[in-house]
């Protein structure tokens, strides 16, 4: 059925609607013709500031989650680094040394690294009335920095170095590797008799007959020795050069 509208004639048009009666009046709610899209860059504009701290708010919040999730972390590697740290530190820190010959009190002591002969003489009651004390004066640097496993033998008045070492080589192995020797370093090289292949200088080892600067060189890389036969079965001397030698060398 079709729709019939007023005949409004002379009416005048409706001021509201706009509707002069030509036309069918528009369909459309009257509120969703008031109605305005949103407009987000007008809203942006007007709330400049409250946007941007919004905004700055959530990314220090993210940020001090982050931050609160990874400190444990890393504080526990730092943790074991120290700890790691400690454990090598406690293993290097105690080093222990015997003392024998004219001492009041020989033996084995334990020292911190770092201490001195010095502290060994006067952990050891200092030297015995039998002990060769201008052999001491000219041999001991009580300056020089104890070693870990290292021996000191001070001597007594009418003891020549043979009877020393002829002492060391009646089963003193122990002091094999951590060295028989004197504070000055070496046993016999500086008084003419024996040179301590386990603690000669490179200078010292290349006076020897034969040896020069190459074999001096492999005898250092090899240590330590047990004995001087051990230039041979490590392959460090020939035979021949061995021969020259064996006779002027110890290993304590």
């Amino acid at each position: 059925m079709p729709k019939r509208y007023i005949n409004v004639g002379d009416l005048e048009t409706d001021s509201r609607s706009g509707w002069d009666g030509s036309d069918p009046p528009s369909e459309k709610p009257y509120f969703l013709s008031k109605l305005k899209l949103f407009n987000f860059e007008d809203y942006l504009n007007k709330n400049k500031i409250p946007v941007v701290l919004a905004l700055f708010g959530l990314i220090l919040s993210g940020l001090g989650v982050f931050l609160q999730k990874n400190t444990a972390l890393f504080n526990n590697d730092k943790i074991e680094i120290i700890g790691e740290s400690a454990k090598v530190e406690e293993e290097v820190s105690e080093i222990v040394v015997e003392i024998a010959g004219s001492v009041e009190n020989p033996g084995v002591y334990k020292f911190k690294t770092g201490d001195r002969v010095e502290n060994l003489m006067t952990a050891c009651g200092g030297l015995s009335a039998e002990a060769d004390r201008e052999w001491v004066e000219k041999y001991i640097n009580r300056a020089a920095m104890l070693a870990d496993g290292q021996k000191i033998y001070i001597k007594s008045i009418g003891e020549d170095q043979e009877t020393i070492i002829n002492k060391q080589s009646d089963g003193q192995s122990a002091n094999i590797g951590g060295g028989y020797q004197n504070a000055s370093g070496v046993l016999g090289a500086e008084s003419g008799t024996l040179t301590n292949i386990n603690t000669a200088t490179f200078t010292e080892l290349d006076k020897l007959p034969g040896i020069g600067q190459v074999y001096g060189q492999k005898i250092i890389e090899q240590r330590p020795y047990s004995t001087t036969e051990e230039l041979l079965s490590k392959g460090v001397l020939p035979k021949t050069t061995y021969e020259k030698i064996k006779e002027k060398i110890t290993t304590f």
